[in-house]
């Protein structure tokens, strides 16, 4: 993990994150607005939620280091 100076995790790194996240949210609703899913449709439901959550894990490290390092 990247630290700043200042030991704060990298707000880079962060922002990269969230971006990542995002964009894995707005392609699972698009996904889900449909009224039925083909079967690569479904597969692909289950990869963006796999995706999505693992971005969402790597933020919580992330920032969770940073309260670590603040202590």
């Amino acid at each position: 993990m990247d630290i700043e100076a200042n030991g704060q995790p990298d707000s880079e790194e962060i922002r990269r994150l969230e971006a990542e996240h995002r964009h894995y949210s707005d392609q699972l609703e698009n996904l889900l607005q449909k009224p039925w899913l083909s079967a690569e449709e479904q597969l692909e439901e289950v990869r963006l939620k796999k995706l999505k959550l693992h971005a969402k894990d790597q933020l919580a490290v992330r920032r969770s280091h940073g309260a670590y390092h603040l202590a």
